[in-house]
């Protein structure tokens, strides 16, 4: 595959602009000046935010939330749930499991409500999503930058998919963060090029 740097590099000027770029400008400025290996981690969630954000660029609000292939996902939902995502995670750094709800007690009302966080609602703009997604990645910059110690480690909330008793420290959280936003931003693309043909890369 050709790779096209233009749209690929997060540095480059086709990243998104106006109301996408600001706040994620602010946002990384924000995090204090850091080395070594929590600057590795910085680095790995920015360039992943910047594949979820780019499939974004030039929408309108509408299209934002439109589901453009077979399931239910839509642009503006998709950033909406790894806003939720990495702020959870981040709270579940700082204050252990209780940041969490009880996975495996959730009601279907809970699971809806859960569910909200996939989709645009009335009254959302894309630039608001955009704007809380860039306020969260801020905070979570902080706190990669000024934690104590990224070994600190506390018990997994309880969830069908993690196993009893297992621990997670910073580290693999953050990990995780990086890894569930590389994911979203594949779908991103997906979204994006079902929608009007249009690529992150390639």
């Amino acid at each position: 595959m050709n790779f096209d740097e233009r749209t690929t590099d997060p540095a480059t000027r086709d990243e998104p602009t106006d109301a996408q770029a600001v706040p994620a400008a602010q946002a990384a400025q924000a995090a204090p000046a850091v080395t070594g290996e929590r600057a590795d981690l910085l680095e790995a969630l920015a360039k992943q935010r910047h594949f979820l954000r780019f499939p974004t660029r030039d929408l309108t609000d509408e299209q934002a939330g439109l589901r453009t292939t077979a399931g239910e996902l839509c642009l503006g939902g998709l950033i909406k749930h790894v806003t939720s995502v990495e702020r959870g995670w981040a709270e579940f750094i700082r204050t252990g499991p209780s940041a969490m709800p009880d996975f495996t007690a959730m009601t279907e009302a809970d699971w809806a409500r859960r569910a909200d966080d996939f989709r645009m609602l009335p009254g959302e703009t894309l630039a608001g999503v955009l704007a809380a997604y860039a306020e969260v990645a801020g905070r979570t910059d902080e706190l990669v930058a000024t934690l104590p110690d990224l070994d600190a480690a506390w018990p997994l909330p309880k969830a069908p998919w993690f196993e009893a008793g297992a621990e997670w420290s910073a580290r693999r959280v953050l990990l995780h963060i990086v890894a569930e936003t590389a994911q979203h931003a594949g779908h991103a693309d997906i979204l994006r090029e079902s929608l009007d043909g249009a690529r992150s890369m390639g």
